[in-house]
């Protein structure tokens, strides 16, 4: 018995270790990438590099302050487009879990979360670009929309689905109308799984390059109109890293270092801030 025994605990120790060390070896490529990103871009931010545009070819110096206002721009715009409708969308799936509505709704999100950040930039190009002869940081910000909407109906439909059913009830019983029980009892009750949809899904298009080829398109002045052509941190690591001009690449690899630091913080952010609203239920 003891022998079987011992047996079975080595066993176990030895899952445990190898769980551990596959743990461990899963981070090796974003601590490599972490690495090597901040050895390249450390060196070239420095106050001049955060405050202002780009030289011209040949020129030495420079900033990306147009692709750090242009990202805040075009994120925060389709946040503002996104974030009620993709709240609301998950809202209506959690209440309506067996119409034939929201299992079609459901299945467009799923296949919509699929769907190739390019394909988005495309149709978005179709859509708003072509019929008014012009990019514009508005039309990219629709397509990071698009981007976001999975993930915050997703997020919003399986935070509230956690949520018992008997808080409904009672402030139904108590005389609450019904929208005021779901904005002011279930709303409240899900805001960590909420927030942390929010919040996955800005860190989701901080980094995408695809769709604002075709719809923001970049530029090299510093310009804060939505309806006009708008540089991001993206397109400017895209176009100045693919570059043969030594000068744009050492701005791409300072850009690529903020980008990647601004993810990381984002999801730190996320992090804390749902341990913060965290509900017991």
């Amino acid at each position: 018995m003891n022998v079987h025994v011992k047996y079975r605990v080595a066993k176990s120790k030895l899952a445990q270790a190898v769980i551990v060390l596959l743990a461990f070896i899963i981070t090796l490529p974003l601590l490599a990438i972490i690495i090597y990103i901040f050895r390249e871009g450390i060196t070239r931010i420095n106050w001049t590099f955060l405050t202002h545009i780009p030289k011209p070819v040949g020129e030495t110096g420079g900033g990306i302050v147009n692709a750090l206002i242009g990202s805040v721009l075009i994120v925060l715009a389709a946040s503002v487009m996104a974030i009620p409708i993709g709240v609301m969308g998950g809202i209506y799936l959690s209440e309506n879990k067996n119409s034939r509505l929201s299992y079609w709704s459901r299945l467009a999100v799923d296949v919509l979360q699929g769907v190739p950040s390019i394909v988005i930039g495309i149709v978005v190009y179709f859509w708003i670009v072509k019929p008014i002869g012009s990019f514009s940081a508005f039309s990219g910000s629709v397509a990071l929309a698009i981007m976001m909407l999975p993930i915050l109906i997703r997020s919003t439909e399986e935070t509230l689905k956690l949520i018992p059913d008997s808080l409904k009830e009672a402030g139904l019983a108590l005389g609450l109308p019904y929208h005021k029980v779901i904005l002011r009892v279930i709303v409240p009750c899900g805001m960590s799984g909420i927030i942390s949809g929010i919040m996955l899904s800005i860190a989701r298009i901080a980094g995408e390059t695809a769709p604002l080829l075709f719809t923001a398109f970049g530029n090299p002045y510093l310009n804060t109109n939505l309806a006009k052509p708008m540089q991001s941190l993206p397109l400017l690591i895209f176009n100045y890293a693919t570059s043969p001009y030594d000068e744009w690449h050492d701005l791409a690899w300072g850009a690529a270092l903020i980008l990647l630091f601004t993810v990381l913080l984002l999801n730190i952010i996320t992090k804390l801030t749902t341990r913060r609203w965290n509900v017991q239920l």
